[in-house]
């Protein structure tokens, strides 16, 4: 599938001395996969001796071995890395999901499929499960997308960076708000589409929507409320009730964008199956 493979893994050893160590494979051609194995695992043997004796390191080379090893695993059509990484010893996550090979970077998140959207290439590169959710839960309103105005709340590179390239390829006019945004009201009164994925609880209020606005809410919140027998209920970034007034059509939470990024996550698994399988066909 891929013509161009660039994997770059940056590996830093902390405590040795102080140094830095990094390391850049450029592969291109027929046999990628089988060529990025080989040089990956030349370089991890290599960052052994430079690690050897410092744990956090060679936790970060304990990943990197499981991730070359599911790679090369013809049975596992799909990879992803839980983010955050869950783990005493502070990783990089840029070297684990870098490392995740492009055929099977179902989450979309390594620097490949990312450039790839970036750049409009939508038909060659695995699209991030929530953005894209969010543009299918858009196509099923019937609102076109095509000359809206559209605002995305958040700049993260799961949510917010991928659905402002989404909705510009998708030949909408996008701006991108985040925690530095003066007149973020003002930004939110302009959106025909809004999408927000801020990480806090009821940020967007009802009166700062433009009537008849597609609302998709990404946000994930616990607040208190002593109704519950947890203590707490899920909210999302948008004040619902008031939004509600408002908004044409608007996702609820929970049980709106959740769903949908879970379908999205198949979605990717099954062609990246549906690709696996060809290339057999092909002799590849």
């Amino acid at each position: 599938m891929m013509s161009l493979v660039c994997l770059s893994l940056r590996l830093r050893a902390a405590g040795c001395h102080g140094s830095r160590r990094s390391v850049a494979t450029v592969v291109s051609g027929n046999k990628t996969a089988s060529l990025v194995r080989q040089r990956l695992q030349m370089e991890v043997q290599e960052m052994r001796s430079v690690l050897s004796g410092f744990r956090p390191g060679l936790l970060v080379l304990q990943v990197l071995q499981s991730v070359l090893s599911i790679n090369a695993d013809p049975a596992v059509h799909g990879l992803i890395v839980q983010l955050p990484l869950d783990s005493v010893n502070p990783m990089d996550p840029e070297r684990i999901t870098n490392a995740v090979s492009p055929e099977k970077d179902v989450d979309g998140l390594s620097c490949i499929n990312a450039g790839k959207l970036s750049r409009g290439d939508l038909k060659d590169c695995f699209i991030p499960c929530t953005p894209n959710g969010c543009m299918e839960l858009i196509r099923q309103t019937g609102v076109s997308v095509a000359g809206k105005q559209a605002v995305v709340i958040g700049r993260s590179k799961i949510v917010g960076a991928p659905m402002h390239d989404l909705l510009l390829w998708s030949n909408a006019t996008v701006t991108t708000c985040h925690s530095k945004t003066l007149d973020l009201p003002e930004q939110v009164g302009r959106a025909d589409i809004l999408v927000v994925g801020a990480g806090r609880a009821e940020m967007v209020r009802g009166d700062w929507l433009k009537e008849g606005a597609v609302v998709i809410d990404c946000g994930i919140n616990h607040i208190p409320d002593e109704r519950k027998l947890s203590g707490h209920r899920v909210v999302g970034d948008v004040h619902f009730a008031s939004a509600s007034q408002r908004a044409g059509f608007i996702t609820p939470v929970p049980g709106g964008v959740g769903p949908m990024t879970v379908a999205m996550l198949m979605e990717n698994t099954v062609q990246s199956a549906r690709h696996f399988l060809l290339k057999i066909q092909a002799g590849g």
